[in-house]
């Protein structure tokens, strides 16, 4: 909340980050309610469908990074781009 008020980030990670915090916080004091999600998944124990939702999360935070990764990359290839013409354009003149 520190950070949102600060605006180091914006609303939308701000409510990602509270509705992880408050479902964590209602499945420690309801652990049945797992076994409630686990019924809708279709899967036999609570616990299991944590796994499973865990590592889909696990699978595109992953997908997340690797895409920024790339967009990174790009802005550093076109930066140096843009710093190398100029250093070439100032090398030309006498």
């Amino acid at each position: 909340m520190l950070r949102f008020r600060k605006r180091e980030i914006g609303l939308g990670p701000f409510l990602l980050w509270t509705g992880f915090w408050l479902v964590a916080g209602v499945l420690v004091l309801r652990p049945s309610a797992t076994q409630w999600v686990a019924h809708q998944l279709g899967v036999g124990r609570g616990a299991d469908a944590t796994f499973y939702l865990g590592i889909t999360a696990l699978f595109y935070l992953f997908l997340r990074m690797q895409l920024k990764i790339r967009d990174l990359e790009h802005q550093t290839t076109e930066l140096v781009r843009k710093l190398a013409l100029e250093g070439a354009r100032k090398a030309e003149r006498p």
